[in-house]
C-alpha cells in the first residue's frame, strides 16, 4: 500500500523547487494535494503537472490568510486535512541581509518574515483546524542546517541564520505543547539544494568546489529536490506516527564535514 493513501495535504510553497517535488512525491504515494505559490506562472504548471490528484493556486505565505485558504480548499475538494508541509522561505539578500556589521534593519525584519512570520501563520491555522475537526494530523517545516551548522566564508546571512534556527526553537516548542491532541510537528533540514533560491550558490565555481568536501556524499554535489522527498513522504505519513519535535537533516554531510577551501 502506499505510503500516504487517502492523505489530504496542503504545501505551502509548494509550485517550484522542493514544494514541487514534494508534492508530486506524495501523489505517487496515494494523496492528493494543495500547493501554495506566489508565481501565477508556477501556479499553471504546477496543475498541469499534478493533473487531478493536486489543485494550485497563487497566494503570498506572508499574508494571514492564505494558509487558512489552502486548508479549506483542501477540505473542500478533497473531503478532510491530514497534513501540512511549509516549504515557502528564502534568503534575505536582497533586502539587506548578510553579516552583522552590515545587516540592515529591513534585511532583518524581511528575512524573518518570509520564513517565520509565515511559517507561524500556515501552523497556526493547521492546529485550529486539527483542534476544531478534533483530528490528529502532521507539520513538517523547511529549516536550514546553517540554523545550527554555520558556514562563515560563503553562506553568511545572519538573519537567514538565526530564522532557520528559530524554526527548530518554534517548532519544538509547539510539537511539546500539541502532542496531546495527537498533532506532531517536525523540522526537515536542507544543506545546499539546487532550487531557484540557490542560484547564486550553484553558479560559482569555487562554492561547488567547497561543496564537494562540505558535502561528500553521492560524489559531493549540490542536493536535488528529490533528494528529501523520501523523508517528506515518512514524516507525513503514519509511519512517523510515534516522531514530534524532531530535526531530520538531509544534508550529504554537511554537519558532520568540516569543508576544505
Amino acid at each position: 500500500m502506499n505510503w500516504l493513501h487517502e492523505k489530504r495535504l496542503v504545501i505551502i510553497g509548494g509550485t517550484t523547487g522542493l514544494g514541487l517535488s514534494a508534492a508530486i512525491a506524495f501523489i505517487k504515494e496515494g494523496a492528493r494535494v494543495v500547493v501554495v505559490g506566489r508565481s501565477e506562472e508556477s501556479v499553471t504548471e504546477a496543475n498541469r503537472l499534478l493533473n487531478k490528484n493536486g489543485f494550485a493556486f497563487s497566494g503570498d505565505a506572508c499574508n494571514e490568510s492564505v494558509a487558512q485558504q489552502a486548508i479549506d480548499a483542501c477540505i473542500e475538494k478533497f473531503n478532510g486535512f491530514d497534513g501540512l508541509y511549509h516549504v515557502a522561505g528564502g534568503s534575505g539578500r536582497r533586502f539587506g541581509d548578510g553579516p552583522l556589521h552590515e545587516l540592515s534593519l529591513e534585511g532583518w525584519n524581511k528575512t524573518f518574515e518570509i520564513n517565520l512570520t509565515a511559517l507561524m501563520l500556515s501552523n497556526r491555522a493547521a492546529a485550529q483546524t486539527f483542534l476544531k475537526r478534533k483530528t490528529a494530523g502532521a507539520i513538517l517545516n523547511m529549516g536550514s542546517v546553517l540554523g545550527y551548522s554555520p558556514s562563515p566564508k560563503y553562506f553568511v546571512t545572519h538573519a537567514y541564520g538565526a530564522s532557520k534556527a528559530a524554526v527548530i526553537g518554534f517548532t519544538k516548542s509547539i510539537a511539546a505543547f500539541y502532542a496531546k491532541d495527537n498533532i506532531r510537528i517536525n523540522v526537515l533540514a536542507p544543506a545546499l539544494v539546487e532550487t531557484p533560491m540557490a542560484q547564486r550558490a550553484a553558479n560559482d565555481e569555487a562554492i561547488l568546489s567547497f561543496i564537494k568536501t562540505k558535502q561528500p556524499l553521492d560524489t559531493g554535489r549540490i542536493g536535488t529536490p528529490t533528494d528529501l522527498d523520501g523523508a517528506a513522504v515518512f514524516f507525513m505519513s503514519d509511519q512517523s506516527k510515534f516522531t514530534t519535535g524532531q530535526v531530520l537533516a538531509v544534508d550529504g554531510g554537511w554537519e558532520v564535514s568540516e569543508g576544505q577551501y
